[in-house]
This record gives structure tokens, sequence and C-alpha cells, in this order.
């Protein structure tokens, strides 16, 4: 690897080494391997998150969810052990928080998003013991399977926050699977299961909503809409949540609390003249290009666009970055286009999955020949089995999976 305290400069620079920043690099090196390339990262550990739902349910363990940064960094690609301090587009520089100024040619901002744990008053303090934990936290992923499978009876309450998160359906993905776990062990009849969430429905895509909403009446779950954790006392064991829209609260007792925070850009994003106003990435959502600066590009989690931020979602986006950031740097026309893409494999019990696959305006585009709406043994062998092979051996070492989707008509 490149010494980076002797380059300062660079034909591309990549903020983040998460999916989408990895397989960018990745793809750029395959496809033309004279260019000078660094990534911006400052972890060590790279987390593969999806596995974190299973490791959550016991199906995984965390280490097979982990690999070392460095290990996945593409050769000849300098690694800049470094987080951003601040943007300045108009000179075509990075800030570093350690001071090193970076320039670039072509930039891709894919730094992920930012988990706001403390925007929970009590959560900080109490994640990971009193039964209140998260399988968005890779420090207590493995804190919720112990969770799940030491309650025998009482309260177990699940919470979504508003949109966006990551992986939208991850939060009630942990509720079939608990409710499963405790339908086997015999106990589901004497738990009471809560999920409240902050939205008015239960998935984003109508077309895939009665299936799951047969999954939640099927585990007798308590389903409450509008509701909004604000508030976790771990010792007394309350959770607080606000009706959202009103000054009304509501207390639960709990024995269980699984939590997903509220979600945001990262604050170097937010602060940044490379945001829109809600704090996002701005770009063009087919082009994936700044819709201010022509030489700044992005994709993943932080960008402004309607997608679901998934996995699935930077596999698609990669190679419409690195096909348009090539063309601009020839002075070609810009081609690459993203139709939104997304996929959510909803875990709805141990061995069945509702593969939910998606593009913008929430048509639609399914990738293989049966309704998906139906929970699928088959789609459980994609999200255990293939999906992370295809994570750790396809994406992140450059190759364009390209997996065919048709949009369906629905109506």
């Amino acid at each position: 690897m490149a010494d980076p305290t002797q380059q300062e400069r660079f034909s591309v620079v990549i903020v983040g080494g998460g999916a989408a920043g990895i397989t960018i690099a990745a793809q750029l090196r395959r496809e033309r391997a004279n260019l000078s390339i660094a990534i911006i990262e400052p972890s060590t550990t790279h987390a593969y998150q999806p596995g974190w739902t299973l490791v959550g349910a016991g199906v995984m363990t965390l280490p097979e969810t982990l690999r070392q940064e460095g290990g996945l960094i593409p050769r000849n690609v300098t690694w800049l052990r470094d987080s951003v301090e601040s943007f300045q587009p108009e000179a075509n520089t990075v800030t570093l928080k350690s001071g090193r100024v970076v320039e670039y040619r072509r930039l891709v901002v894919c730094p992920g998003l930012q988990l706001d744990w403390d925007k929970i008053e009590g959560l900080p303090e109490t994640l990971g013991r009193n039964g209140v934990t998260s399988n968005y936290s890779r420090e207590t992923a493995a804190y919720t399977w112990e969770c799940i499978r030491h309650l025998d009876g009482g309260k177990a309450l699940f919470t979504q926050p508003p949109m966006p998160i990551k992986c939208a359906g991850a939060p009630q993905k942990i509720v079939y699977l608990a409710c499963d776990h405790w339908r086997r062990e015999g106990s589901l009849h004497r738990t009471e299961v809560d999920f409240s969430l902050a939205g008015n429905a239960l998935f984003g895509v109508p077309y895939f909503v009665p299936s799951l909403q047969r999954e939640i009446d099927y585990y007798g779950v308590n389903l409450h809409m509008k509701e909004n954790l604000i508030k976790v006392d771990g010792e007394k064991r309350e959770a607080t949540f606000q009706i959202v829209g009103t000054d009304q609260t509501v207390v639960r007792q709990f024995d269980m609390l699984h939590v997903v925070p509220p979600q945001s850009a990262p604050d170097f994003v937010k602060k940044s003249p490379l945001a829109n106003d809600a704090g996002w990435l701005d770009v063009d959502p087919t082009v994936l290009r700044h819709k201010t600066y022509d030489n700044i590009f992005g994709a993943g989690d932080v960008l402004g666009t309607s997608n679901a931020k998934t996995a699935a979602a930077a596999r698609e986006q990669a190679p419409v970055v690195v096909e348009n950031l090539l063309a601009s740097l020839d002075g070609r026309p810009q081609m690459g286009s993203y139709d939104g893409y997304g996929a959510c494999p909803l875990t709805v019990s141990y061995g069945k999955v509702v593969l939910a696959e998606f593009l913008y305006g929430g048509k639609v585009a399914p990738s293989f020949p049966y309704d998906q709406r139906k929970p699928s043994r088959f789609a459980w062998f994609l999200k255990t089995e293939v999906f992370p092979r295809l994570y750790w051996y396809g994406m992140l070492k450059g190759y364009n999976i390209k997996v065919k989707h048709t949009p369906k008509e629905t109506n």
C-alpha cells in the first residue's frame, strides 16, 4: 500500500471505506489501473451490517460479520486512516481531522450515516444492559440474542424511529425472529410483544404490507403506529414514547427493549456545502453526481435520495458512479443511470424470508420468478448464505454483479 505521507493529491478521493467506498475503489482499480486513488476511513474494522439481524437472532456470530479494514482496501489504493473535518469544493480539497489537506480531481462521498443514540434520553447509559439492546450496534447485537433466549415470558418492546434509516425493514425483522424463537420455545403465549413505529405504515412499499401484517397478526404482536421512543429508564425498565404530532406521551414497562436509534447524515456532511436542506448529500438521484459540483459524486446511505438505504442499493449505485466518474474524467457524456433499486430480505421466521425488491417510488422490481410476498426458504438461503459471500467476495473485490430486476405492475 502506498505511503499516504508521500502524496496529498489524488485523481480520485473516496470518503468512507464501507460497502460503497470499497466497492467503488475496487471497480475503479479494475477499470483503470493507473488512477491514483485514496480512501479516507478512520475505522480499522469493516462490518457486514446486514448480518447483525442474524447475530441478534443467534444465527450468525459477530466475528463472522467482521473483517480487518486494511485487508479489504484494494491494492495500490492509498488508505488515509483519518476522519473528514470539512470539504472545500471550490478548491477541490478535503481537510482531515489531523489537519492534513487532500486535493482531488474527483471526489466520491460515501461515509454512510450516523446513529444518533443520544437523541433518546437515557439510552446511551443503559444500552447493552437492563434488557436494552440494538442490532444496529456492533457492541450489542449479540446481547440481543442473550435477551431473546433468556426471556421466558414478560413484556418485549421493539421500536422504529422516523425515516430515513438504514435498512428500513431491520426493526421488524428482529420482531419476527424473536417471536418465532419464543413460539418454538413455548413461551410466546405468555409474552406480550409490542412494536412501536414512528411512521404510519408497517413498510414503505404497500405491495408487501399485507404479507407482513399477516406475520404481525400470526405472532400476536401489538402494533403501535405514530409512536416515537424519546426516553429510556433502564433501572426502572420504562420506555417513554411520544405520539407523533402531539405533546402526548405513553410510558410502557419492559423486560426486553430492542431500540433502533434515530439516524442522520454524518455531522461533517450536514455542516458542509455539499448537503441539502435535510443534511443529506445533494446528488442527482439518477446520475449520482452532486447537483452543484460536477466533480463530486456520492453513493450509499449518505445520499439525499428516496431509495432504501441498503447494501443492495450500494451494490447497484457503485457501477453507476464508476461509469460516470470515468466519463467525466475523459470528457465523455455520463450515461450511467441508477433506478433507485433496493432490496430488503424480511426475515419473518427462522428459515423463511419475504424478499422485497423495489425501485424509486416503491415500484416493485423482483429478480426471481415467484411471488416474493410469500415467505420463502429460497430467500432465507439467499439472506444467510448467498448475500454474505456476494458481499465479501463479489462486491468488495470490484466485480460488477448484475442481477436483473424487472419492474412489475402491481395494480
